[in-house]
């Protein structure tokens, strides 16, 4: 399965990006994730549904120091990415 994943509040400048491709390392799950100018983090995530859903679950408070405000996930079709890169 993969989901977009588009996350506001204060999270960047707090290692959003770099944690998150730690967790989905630890989770086994392929994508990217990005700053956006705006001000938010955007991600896509591709694996297994409870992976996946473990990084959706995760991506909700971030790591240390963010400030998750909301959380937009909109289901897409799989891409069938072999990795989990971060994106500038």
């Amino acid at each position: 399965m993969r989901r977009h994943l588009v996350v506001r509040g204060f999270v960047q400048g707090v290692g959003f990006r770099w944690t998150a491709a730690h967790e989905a390392q630890r989770l086994g799950v392929a994508g990217w994730v990005r700053n956006r100018a705006d001000g938010s983090v955007e991600a896509v995530v591709e694996g297994d549904e409870p992976a996946v859903d473990a990084f959706v679950g995760w991506a909700r408070h971030g790591p240390r120091g963010a400030s998750v405000s909301s959380l937009d996930v909109t289901a897409q079709e799989p891409e069938h990415l072999a990795s989990f890169d971060v994106e500038p």
